[in-house]
């Protein structure tokens, strides 16, 4: 249903071919300021970008000023993907969203409080495990500056990566090829790639996008399962969220004043950072969300024809006879 009620809209391939493009621009001039300013920083320290490295330039300006520039341009490009939705597609957000009448904030909040636990969990059990690999790195000031940075951009850049791939992609490339299982398949794979210049890739080998992709099939089946996008924008959010508050790393996207500071050194990734959470944690969930919302019909939602709805075409004749 998530997918079929596209064909309420205006979905001819040409308007997602120029819609995508539209969203590509508006990511772009969003990142205009961060790349100004990661040049103007560079030249007053004498430095330049060409050549530099990924985990260089993510150090060079300060955390703060660095996630609230590099959110900034997702902000952008959400605001451009509701304009195209809204103009070119002549369809709603909640079309976009899901299949119910409205907005489902209840299931936002569940994945997200749900899995802000056990992330948080998570983190503070390694550190009890391993306090040797951790320095506090918790400052009262720039803590509070990166709350109130990382409360109002996380969730919009979370919410704009959830409704490309999950919402617009999901349903365009579904209403085009007729089924579920490509465009499940196709978003999470491409989901995964554009993460392949993340510095963690750098330190922790290609190995990582298994847990990249996995993410992706993990969001593109709960949005599938569920017939709407409301699990999956608020897992994302929880999950860069309270990494952002949390812990940082010299190697990581994320450069933040957070709570934590991890300064081990991995020379590759190893099973609790990438196999647990795909193969043991993710369908623990995914077990935990059927169990709530009565999932069923589990072959049928993942991999079942799109069928286009026969609309009636009601007769003047019949419709006159009707007064």
């Amino acid at each position: 249903m998530y997918i079929v009620q596209t064909f309420q809209v205006l979905h001819d391939w040409w308007r997602y071919l120029i819609g995508l493009l539209i969203v590509i621009v508006a990511v772009i001039i969003g990142q205009i300021p961060f790349t100004a300013a990661i040049f103007v920083k560079a030249m007053s320290d004498g430095d330049s970008v060409i050549g530099m490295d990924e985990t260089k330039m993510m150090n060079i300006l300060e955390p703060n000023l660095n996630l609230f520039l590099m959110l900034l341009s997702f902000a952008v490009g959400l605001v451009g993907l509701f304009l195209v939705v809204k103009f070119l597609h002549k369809q709603s957000i909640t079309l976009l969203t899901t299949s119910r009448s409205k907005i489902d904030w209840k299931r936002v909040w569940f994945a997200f409080i749900l899995w802000g636990i056990v992330s948080s969990g998570f983190i503070l059990l390694d550190y009890y495990m391993s306090p040797e690999d951790y320095v506090i790195n918790f400052k009262l000031q720039p803590f509070l500056i990166l709350c109130v940075i990382a409360i109002v951009l996380v969730p919009l850049q979370t919410s704009f990566e959830e409704y490309l791939f999950r919402g617009y992609l999901m349903q365009g490339i579904g209403v085009l090829v007729k089924n579920k299982w490509l465009p499940l398949l196709f978003t999470s794979i491409v989901f995964g790639l554009l993460h392949i210049a993340n510095p963690e890739v750098e330190k922790l080998g290609y190995v990582i996008m298994v847990y990249y992709i996995g993410t992706g099939l993990f969001l593109g089946i709960m949005t599938l399962m569920d017939d709407g996008l409301e699990l999956a924008l608020g897992f994302h959010a929880a999950n860069n969220l309270f990494t952002a508050l949390l812990v940082t790393a010299d190697w990581t996207a994320f450069q933040t004043h957070s709570v934590l500071k991890d300064m081990s050194e991995p020379t590759s990734a190893n099973f609790a950072e990438i196999f647990m959470p795909v193969f043991i944690v993710f369908p623990l969930l995914l077990l935990v969300f059927s169990k709530k919302y009565n999932w069923t019909n589990w072959n049928e939602k993942l991999f079942g024809a799109i069928e286009e709805p026969i609309v009636e075409v009601v007769e003047e004749e019949e419709e006159e006879s009707n007064f």
